[in-house]
């Protein structure tokens, strides 16, 4: 009676012992994504150099001096 006990006693701590806890799970952590910044004046030389540009073209005009004789 004793052995049969002591098995079943075996059997029970043995399955609640493999029970205990759950899996662990081990998430890796990615490296830091690093953006770059654009810098602020990037964007805005380009209408400042088309401005003068335009002007000149609409102010000068296309000048046709043909001077019939």
């Amino acid at each position: 009676m004793k052995k049969l006990v002591a098995s079943v006693m075996a059997l029970t701590l043995g399955a609640s012992a493999a029970m205990a806890g759950g899996p662990i799970v081990i998430e890796e952590e990615g490296q830091p994504e690093v953006v770059a910044e654009k810098p602020a004046s990037s964007a805005g030389i380009l209408p400042l150099l088309l401005i003068p540009i335009i002007l000149c073209v609409a102010l000068c005009g296309g000048g046709d001096d043909d001077s019939e004789n």
